[in-house]
């Protein structure tokens, strides 16, 4: 089950706010099986509790919408200061199967921001974060190193399949186990919606066998194929299963809404 999380304002007994630095409510969402490792803090935040005004309200953390850049800021902040983070890095996501990593003793310069679809850590409080409206944000975690990745994966990226060049990356750069791993398939755009009339042309041939109705795709299982093929476990595999078109009160959809915003799925080890 995926676990929803109402985070408030810590408060004392004599209702005065301890921690005035930590952002108001901020509603997210957690993975249970990632959950029970306590080095790993994630969040699949939802588009509620921000800053941001229509048809961006209200927690939109991209610049690329044309929504007002201090807004994005605040939203950013917020996501800051509730994860702990001492700084969020993102990326100019591309749709491509391009990863970065990110290692200790060769941090990033500060505000930098990569073109890439994957980001790939072992550095603590470093939050890494995706940003969506439809398409896939997929957390990949080695507890044993540890190491973790956050992947943009859209159709194209699954076409590409981003999931298998990610996990590659992790066991080259990093000497991760992908039996050791665990993922999470965050809110993203369902069965029940991912409609795609001209599969044919644009889709490869296996695509099909996760074909539901006429042309619509379960890519969240094609995902969970693709992370099995790149040598993850089925049991270590975890989907929200929850479709953003079907819950544009909750999250962003741009199938749903068109003009929108976009929402985060953010994880970083603890220090």
């Amino acid at each position: 089950m995926f676990l929803p999380v109402l985070y408030m304002k810590p408060f004392n007994k004599n209702n005065q706010i301890i921690d005035e630095n930590i952002s108001g409510d901020v509603f997210y969402y957690c993975f249970p099986g990632l959950s029970r490792y306590d080095s790993l803090c994630h969040r699949v935040y939802t588009r509620n509790y921000g800053y941001s005004g229509y048809p961006y309200k209200s927690l939109n953390i991209s610049y690329a919408v044309d929504d007002d850049p201090a807004c994005v800021n605040q939203n950013l902040m917020i996501i800051q200061q509730n994860t702990g983070a001492e700084r969020v890095i993102h990326m100019n996501q591309q749709h491509g199967k391009g990863a970065v990593s990110l290692k200790k003793g060769k941090e990033a310069e500060p505000g930098k921001v990569f073109d890439a679809d994957a980001l790939i850590t072992d550095i603590p409080s470093v939050a890494i974060m995706v940003k969506q409206a439809d398409c896939q944000g997929v957390i990949l975690f080695d507890p044993e190193k540890p190491v973790i990745a956050v992947v943009h994966s859209g159709w194209k990226g699954s076409v590409k399949n981003i999931l298998g060049e990610t996990v590659k990356k992790m066991v080259e750069d990093f000497s991760c186990c992908p039996g050791n791993m665990l993922a999470a398939i965050g809110p993203s755009l369902g069965p029940c919606c991912a409609e795609f009339k001209t599969y044919r042309e644009i889709l490869p041939q296996y695509f099909q066998d996760y074909m539901s109705g006429v042309a619509n795709f379960d890519f969240w299982s094609i995902s969970k194929t693709q992370l099995v093929a790149a040598g993850l476990k089925k049991s270590r595999i975890e989907k929200a299963n929850i479709c953003t078109k079907c819950n544009t009160d909750i999250f962003f959809s741009y199938r749903g809404e068109g003009v929108t915003g976009r929402f985060a799925t953010v994880a970083m080890i603890k220090n």
